[in-house]
């Protein structure tokens, strides 16, 4: 691989941020997946599957329906890092402004597995319990 496994991922963050679906796209492979745990507030807040098949199906989730929940305020606070070849391990805590006022603020460990420098996929980590008291539906 020609970059740095970390490289890869934080750029990926850099494209998350920017809700643009072009540079969000261009981080993952064709059939790239992200799965969160079933019956997520965030999935369920925003009638979203918690298994994103594809890189356009995540893109859309990333550009188009996560900023109509988290609405400003999006920080994501690193924690950690931890790479061990095409795998990379994200620990980090989001905060935000939630759609209806509300302050949001969760910790993630997300696991990014890549391939060929895109990332083919991810599994996401979060306190489900603390999101759904959180997140109104």
């Amino acid at each position: 691989m020609s970059q740095d496994s970390r490289t890869i991922v934080e750029a990926a963050w850099q494209a998350f941020a920017t809700h643009d679906a072009d540079q969000i796209s261009a981080v993952f492979t064709e059939d790239a997946e992200w799965l969160a745990p079933p019956g997520n507030a965030t999935a369920i807040a925003l009638d979203a599957p918690s298994h994103m098949v594809g890189k356009h199906a995540i893109t859309r989730f990333l550009a188009d329906d996560f900023p109509r929940l988290f609405v400003r305020d999006v920080a994501v606070t690193f924690h950690g890092f931890h790479v061990d070849g095409d795998r990379v391990i994200v620990e980090e805590t989001m905060t935000a402004t939630l759609a209806d006022g509300n302050h949001y603020a969760n910790d993630y460990c997300l696991v990014f597995e890549l391939r060929d420098g895109l990332i083919h996929r991810v599994r996401e980590y979060m306190d489900t319990a603390r999101g759904h008291r959180m997140i109104s539906f």
